[in-house]
């Protein structure tokens, strides 16, 4: 649906026991559990969260390699879509019109054509009270020395590089178009922001997550070294100075929901 392969941020290994309180979460506005879709799903993590919720699991991506080493599970169908296709398209390769209960697009959302996207969601959702549910998580909070070091090394030196999209992430989604009606139980779409990854990382994690991020392949591609010696010994001296080499980082997840009316 959407070309954002190429661009997608590297996911994170989450806990289970988040995920599947924010999928609870959207069991709980969804009036049936008979199928839902995953867009942009890549290596098939949040399919295969949705998977023991939902009868039928329709999970799409551009890219035929990620779906290739996607998880495997018997109620999940992996579609693979072009960057842009008619709703005839859409109705013959991946759903029947107004036939899903929820479609999920885990943080990929601003790298879509969202007008285009959204007509494609309102065709295939439940009509009425369909839910759509996208979310996104920024750059790992780790603690006030690295976080210092992070942000004047984001502002400055990564800042050239950074996509417009990224904006987007940067504002959790409050600014991303999202013509949805509420869900029931809350007055708006979000962003809603109580549900926290935690990830165990080391310095080298840290780093390489850094690294696999789009602005960075951009100065790279350029000829750019945005972690440079002295950067590097920034980032260093910052995560030695609290004497743990190994540190919980915390990805707060951004998530807006809504549905859709007759």
């Amino acid at each position: 649906m959407a070309d954002m392969f190429v661009k997608q941020e590297s996911n994170t290994r989450s806990t289970p026991k988040i995920i599947q309180r924010m999928f609870q979460t959207c069991l709980r506005k969804t009036p049936k559990t008979r199928a839902c879709m995953d867009v942009g799903t890549g290596s098939g993590q949040a399919a295969a969260s949705l998977a023991p919720i939902y009868k039928n699991v329709i999970a799409t991506d551009t890219s035929p390699k990620q779906l290739e080493f996607a998880i495997k599970l018997p109620n999940i169908r992996y579609q693979l879509t072009p960057p842009t296709m008619s709703i005839t398209e859409l109705e013959q390769n991946v759903a029947t019109q107004s036939s899903v209960d929820l479609v999920t697009i885990a943080t990929a959302l601003h790298w879509f054509d969202l007008p285009q996207f959204y007509k494609q969601v309102k065709w295939v959702l439940k009509k009425p009270n369909g839910v759509i549910a996208a979310w996104t998580y920024y750059w790992p909070e780790i603690n006030e020395s690295v976080d210092a070091v992070f942000k004047s090394f984001h502002s400055v030196d990564y800042e050239p590089f950074r996509e417009p999209q990224h904006k987007l992430v940067e504002n959790k989604y409050m600014s991303i178009d999202f013509p949805f009606e509420p869900v029931d139980g809350v007055d708006n779409t979000g962003p809603f922001d109580q549900f926290v990854l935690e990830k165990l990382m080391d310095l080298d994690d840290y780093l390489t997550f850094i690294r696999s991020s789009s602005g960075y392949q951009t100065a790279k591609n350029r000829g750019v070294e945005l972690l440079t010696d002295n950067m590097m010994e920034k980032f260093k001296v910052a995560w030695n100075s609290d004497g743990q080499s190994k540190k919980v980082a915390r990805f707060p997840l951004y998530l807006r929901i809504g549905k859709v009316e007759n």
